[in-house]
């Protein structure tokens, strides 16, 4: 009886393929077929890769929005533009654009704060990052006295890590869990959960809860900063980690920070069904904290609007990536209901712009005044103590840390100047400022490490 030679992946693999999920139907096929030689390749021939996706031999162009206005201001200037340039070779890319408040952050080759770019019929993960949909909402509550929405809100809001317990959870859609276990990058027991959970709160860094009254009208205004909390977090990990993947298959040279989900394949698809579900949680999220306050006061809103300014946006076959960056064009927001919102520093007012898109600014302005060094740069140039830098640049505001602990990091000196960052949206036509809402007061997360749990136990057991 004649010996069979069985093909195993092994053989695939020293025939030059990668294990991948076809190996077993086709290891299937070519052994009840017997296929040997020329049949052989020929059958595996619709299994080659092609050939690898190379960087940009030269840099994309992109525009330049910012300039520097003093030595600091150069070397955080400097350093975007290059970290632009080498993220521009990204194969992807056709366009991109920095903002006056843009920022490094990661290594070289990664996306800047402040920073826009366009990729071709694919999803860029590490372009919109961790934080999806970071956005700010504004609600008008008339003639209030601002002190009573700050009091209101304070006894509502949620800052710092986890969620809220299930006795303190928001009520949920179950038309949003149904899109949810639809998607096949969300429908698992931790994004549920978190969905769940995290509904109603507002994180760390540099989130707040801001009150302060219009310029123009006088009313007292309420504006949140967030994003998509855990949810959105899990959502990017699984999206790095398919990135990944077609990163090694498609263009190996790519920066993994910059690897990409092809659009027109059925994971792309997945992914940005899974984004805007994300959206639309993240406006939820404050929509919940916003109403909670309104029915508290026991008044109605009288108007209400909201942008993100970390996501990804779609026009054609186009995908712009805006890393802190506020959408200008009506074709970003299908669900536009008014202005757009910049925040500044929690001593600055909250600008309301309008305005066109040009080919300098591709349809953006900037998300807030950015940084020009680290917090652990700012935290060590500041001299005395930590009540005395705190009672030095919030004079007259009513700051409030949700963790009770002072965070000099997000104090108004370690910002960038906010007057520069307006002049530069000026001079390159950013926006137009159509009204402001002057500061009262704002609520942020504070030190909350400093008294997290497990450094309670850690200091008692060494009491």
């Amino acid at each position: 009886m004649e010996n069979k030679t069985k093909i195993t992946g092994q053989t695939l693999i020293e025939m030059g393929f990668r294990s991948a999920k076809w190996f077993k139907e086709a290891l299937e096929y070519i052994n009840e077929k017997q296929l040997k030689g020329e049949a052989l390749d020929n059958y595996l021939e619709q299994f080659k890769s092609p050939d690898p996706i190379g960087l940009h031999k030269n840099e994309i162009p992109f525009s330049i929005n910012i300039k520097a206005e003093n030595e600091l201001e150069e070397t955080n200037v400097n350093s975007v533009v290059e970290t632009m340039k080498t993220l521009m070779k990204t194969p992807t890319l056709i366009n991109g654009s920095i903002m006056p408040d843009a920022c490094p952050t990661g290594g070289n080759g990664t996306i800047p704060v402040g920073g826009v770019v366009v990729a071709k019929n694919a999803i860029h993960p590490g372009m919109h990052s961790a934080d999806i949909c970071c956005s700010v909402m504004l609600t008008d509550f008339g003639k209030v006295d601002p002190k009573t929405v700050l009091d209101a809100a304070h006894s509502i809001t949620h800052f710092g890590p986890g969620g809220r317990s299930r006795e303190n959870q928001f009520r949920f859609s179950m038309d949003l869990l149904e899109e949810i276990e639809s998607n096949y990058f969300l429908n698992d027991q931790k994004c549920i959960s978190a969905a769940r959970s995290h509904l109603g709160t507002q994180g760390d860094g540099n989130h707040f809860l801001f009150v302060g009254t219009s310029k123009k009208t006088g009313n007292t205004m309420m504006v949140t900063h967030h994003g998509s909390r855990g949810f959105g977090a899990n959502l990017y990990s699984k999206g790095m980690k398919i990135a990944e993947r077609f990163r090694k298959e498609l263009s190996p040279d790519t920066l993994k920070q910059n690897a990409w989900i092809p659009f027109d394949t059925d994971e792309g698809h997945q992914y940005w069904d899974a984004l805007q579900i994300i959206r639309k949680w993240t406006k939820k999220n404050h929509e919940v904290i916003h109403d909670a306050t309104l029915e508290k006061l026991s008044i109605d809103k009288e108007n209400r609007f909201w942008n993100e300014h970390n996501f990804v946006f779609k026009d054609g076959d186009l995908f712009y990536h805006a890393k802190g960056a506020t959408p200008l064009d009506k074709k970003f927001m299908p669900d536009i209901t008014g202005p757009r919102l910049i925040p500044l520093n929690m001593s600055e007012p909250v600008l309301i712009v309008e305005g066109e898109t040009t080919n300098s600014n591709l349809g953006f302005a900037p998300h807030g005044a950015g940084r020009n060094v680290s917090r652990t740069q700012h935290r060590k140039s500041k001299t005395g103590t930590l009540q005395e830098i705190f009672n030095e640049e919030t004079e007259g505001l009513d700051i409030r840390f949700f963790s009770e602990e002072i965070d000099i990091t997000e104090l108004p000196s370690a910002y960038k100047d906010a007057e520069t960052v307006r002049n530069q949206m000026e001079e390159f036509g950013l926006g137009k400022v159509i009204d402001e809402v002057l500061p009262y007061g704002c609520i942020m997360a504070g030190d909350w490490k400093k008294n997290a749990p497990w450094k309670k136990r850690k200091r008692n057991r060494a009491k």
